[in-house]
């Protein structure tokens, strides 16, 4: 985009919350009291982000800790556990003590930030300092970062999802191997599956979209679906791999026991973050998850072996084995800076310096997110989180598009998805015709 001339959907959005003068600097980056401030000068930014954990409190203060170093007059005060509603609001009012940096968990919300204008386009500032984001960034990462020709965020550190199963039922049930294809994952999960009266002794695996992170938008990536047409439109109901998604999902619930059955089942299990939960104690033998569940398994010291590979695809894309879901924090610039250019030299080392970030990685056992960072020597691993860097970096691994409200449809597609496995909706085609059409509402009244 010419740095001088936004988007008009991005002056349009932007044009409800702030005057021409911060649209221009929200664009630009480079005109305005925002963007004229002498980043070699001491000076002070805020810098805002969502974790809370006290070892990723650590581990930001660590990382922030690192940027000061190499830039001693730029001083960091950190304000940490924010959530996106929280950023929104300080990003509307601006002020000395709002955000001059963000991050976010929330990759959803990328349309969002972009076309309300909240965050500043990035896209003059690595062309300032003569970086590539296309070299620099995973393909999916580099594209979720974006909305409508604007990037307004850029990626810190990702998640990677893949499937995690029990090497010791495996072996028990006769099963040389995680399953690559979809038929062969059906095979296993019955073969795997130890029926106790009107529960189970071991599930093989608990496909309920309420089944911790079996949610639609995961299991649809290895179907590599088209979410909009190119007008904007939700393809929805023309694309057929949402078609075979919700079936393949809907035939496991049925071969599984039946919906009912599953989710009396699942009502027994333990939660998704403690240690109870059923992957770790063996009562659901494979898992789709993220690369985090790796740490958690282990830390809850089961009594098996754990695998882990990626996520099975169609049988006609066999060829596409080791995709999978990506998605992660972001990071960018309030529009309400009067400090951008030193915001950017944060934003620039956190996210484009490799050091920086293989640091972060291993500190929070995330997915680095710049290539370098994920070919990097220094990353210090389990042997079988490399599964997890190699979905990040494979270009066939997809995410979920950005859209001008946030992830509504994603909402919305996965509200479908509990009335379909449930038996609520059972004309398919029907059903993904009139989500469609919810969808497109939804986005026209955003606009």
């Amino acid at each position: 985009m010419p740095e001088a001339i936004p988007s008009a959907a991005r002056k349009a959005a932007f044009a409800l919350t702030a005057t021409l003068a911060l649209l221009t600097t929200a664009c630009t980056g480079q005109s305005g009291s925002g963007a004229t401030d002498d980043a070699s000068k001491d000076t002070t930014i805020n810098f805002w982000h969502a974790w809370s954990a006290p070892n990723e409190v650590q581990a930001v203060r660590k990382l922030v800790a690192g940027f000061e170093k190499a830039h001693p007059n730029i001083h960091v005060h950190i304000v940490g556990d924010m959530t996106d509603d929280k950023i929104n609001q300080a990003l509307r009012s601006g002020g000395g003590d709002a955000p001059d940096v963000i991050s976010s968990f929330t990759t959803n919300n990328v349309g969002k930030f972009c076309s309300s204008g909240a965050l500043v386009d990035l896209n003059p500032f690595f062309k300032k300092s003569g970086i590539d984001p296309a070299a620099t960034f995973p393909k999916t990462m580099n594209e979720y970062t974006q909305f409508q020709g604007d990037r307004c965020t850029v990626p810190l550190l990702g998640d990677a999802y893949g499937l995690y199963y029990n090497k010791t039922a495996f072996k028990k049930a006769g099963i040389a191997g995680p399953p690559k294809t979809w038929s062969e994952f059906e095979a296993d999960a019955k073969k795997l599956t130890v029926p106790d009266g009107d529960s189970y002794k071991q599930l093989g695996f608990m496909p309920d979209y309420h089944g911790w992170e079996s949610t639609t938008e995961h299991y649809f990536a290895q179907f590599s679906p088209t979410y909009f047409d190119k007008n904007g439109k939700s393809n929805l109901a023309k694309d057929p791999a949402f078609d075979k998604g919700f079936t393949l999902q809907k035939r496991l619930v049925d071969e599984l026991g039946g919906f009912r059955k599953l989710e009396r089942f699942r009502s027994t299990l333990g939660d998704e973050w403690g240690p109870k939960h059923p992957f770790h104690t063996g009562q659901v033998a494979m898992q789709l998850d993220g690369e985090w569940r790796l740490g958690m398994a282990l830390a809850a010291k089961p009594g098996f072996d754990i695998g882990v590979a990626p996520l099975p695809v169609p049988d006609d894309q066999a060829a596409q084995y080791g995709k999978g879901y990506i998605t992660g924090t972001i990071a960018g610039i309030a529009a309400t800076s009067h400090k951008q250019n030193a915001a950017w030299e944060l934003v620039k080392y956190m996210t484009t310096d490799t050091d920086a970030v293989v640091g972060f990685s291993n500190d929070l056992h995330n997915v680095p997110s710049t290539l370098a960072a994920l070919k990097s020597p220094k990353l210090t691993y389990d042997p079988r989180f490399k599964t997890f860097l190699d979905i990040a970096a494979d270009p066939d691994s997809a995410t979920t598009p950005a859209s001008v409200n946030g992830g509504q449809y994603l909402v919305t597609i996965q509200q479908f998805g509990y009335d379909y496995e449930s038996g609520k909706v059972t004309d398919l085609k029907s059903g993904l015709k009139k989500t469609a059409a919810q969808i497109d509402t939804d986005i026209a009244q955003a606009k």
